[in-house]
């Protein structure tokens, strides 16, 4: 399990931020949850409430990743779109002290305890928080490539490491609309790849086609690449293969393995 920065921590710090509010959807029975997009993002505004979430600071400078993710969609894709998922997490929680208490990845894990009227909003934006936290987090300057206990795995799982990027493009390429590709654990043990729809993750149990701990994740919203590779979701794909974290990815392949 990968663990999330809180506000908690950066108050610590002295990095503690004002927050913004957007209301709550409710989530009906049965239906898919909306989905937070521009409108929400226009809403996003700053205000008196606060909460437990806060943005991560980016472990690199915005343009350390060209030319594989340009520094104008980094700027955009962190500073609005994560921050806005920030915002709505907080607003949803911030009057329900022990989910607001929780950290973010166990919530959506247990999105069961969340009050009907707030689920969606918890889904949507709880599961932004998580995957693009990991997502910034799972890239470096340079890449690298896989080593170790995670190098072992990967070749006996699908063969290659070549292999294993195939199977997480075709994925992340025949995902119809936004969502996320993944590299999980599953709960045999075994890494497995899946894709999820919108912000969801493979951590909420009984929402998800495939559970599992995510160990790797690649946002294909066309937010995540449109400025510079416009609808050619392959060439981003490729390209973000030569800035992955690979040290990080093992890490948290040892640790959902309990090696």
């Amino acid at each position: 399990m990968y663990r999330m920065i809180s506000r908690r921590t950066v108050v610590g710090s002295g990095l503690a931020a004002s927050l913004a509010t957007v209301a709550a959807t409710p989530l009906l029975a049965g239906a898919a949850p909306a989905v937070p997009g521009r409108a929400a993002l226009r809403q996003a505004t700053p205000a008196d409430v606060t909460g437990p979430h806060v943005l991560p600071p980016l472990p690199y400078d915005v343009a350390a990743l060209e030319p594989a993710i340009d520094a104008q969609t980094m700027e955009i894709h962190h500073g609005k779109h994560h921050q806005a998922y920030v915002d709505n997490l907080n607003t949803a929680v911030v009057d329900l002290p022990d989910l607001a208490a929780m950290p973010a990845e166990e919530l959506i894990g247990q999105l069961d305890l969340v009050p009907e009227d707030r689920r969606t909003a918890v889904r949507n934006n709880g599961g932004g928080h998580v995957n693009h936290t990991m997502f910034w987090e799972s890239m470096t300057p340079g890449g690298g490539e896989p080593a170790g206990a995670l190098a072992d795995a990967i070749t006996a799982t699908f063969g290659d490491l070549a292999a294993m990027q195939e199977t997480v493009n075709t994925a992340g390429l025949g995902h119809f609309g936004s969502g996320w590709a993944w590299l999980i654990v599953n709960p045999a043990g075994e890494l497995e790849v899946t894709s999820t729809p919108n912000q969801d993750n493979p951590l909420m149990a009984d929402l998800v086609e495939t559970t599992g701990t995510p160990i790797l994740g690649v946002d294909v919203w066309e937010h995540a690449y449109y400025l510079a590779y416009q609808s050619r979701r392959a060439d981003y794909l490729a390209a973000w293969w030569s800035v992955v974290n690979w040290e990080t990815v093992g890490l948290r392949y040892e640790q959902a393995t309990g090696q």
